[in-house]
């Protein structure tokens, strides 16, 4: 069984910064595919980014390319995403998610039936 639990996200003004991170228990955490979801009141649950096993690729929506970062390390089974320059438009409960082991093109777990295992979400709220 895997159990990702997410941690970090809270309140900031518009233009501020959050890290957070995700927890997962299981020792073949590095095997796989890694993503962060967000979904905000009332819409769909979106792709956010994602990273290879390694580290070595990483894919982000268009949205919030340039903004955040995901970062992952496989010695501590975690996983990370860097919010900067946040909008009032990226509040939302943000998850994350174990997707594929294999990566493949540029885009290749954008969808959420990729995903397998998800956290609890935490919540980011961005005020204007």
């Amino acid at each position: 069984q895997v159990e990702l639990v997410e941690s970090g996200g809270g309140l900031v003004q518009a233009g501020g910064s959050l890290r957070l991170s995700c927890a997962a228990s299981g020792r073949t955490f590095s095997f796989y595919i890694m993503g962060w979801f967000r979904q905000a009141p009332g819409k769909e649950r979106e792709f956010v980014a994602a990273i290879s096993w390694s580290g070595g690729n990483t894919d982000y929506a268009d949205s919030v390319k340039g903004r955040f970062t995901i970062s992952r390390d496989n010695a501590k089974n975690t996983v990370h995403l860097q919010l900067n320059s946040l909008k009032p438009e990226d509040t939302a409960v943000y998850y994350c998610a174990r997707g594929p082991t294999a990566w493949r093109g540029a885009t290749p777990a954008r969808d959420r039936s990729d995903y397998d295992y998800w956290g609890r979400g935490t919540q980011v709220t961005v005020s204007s």
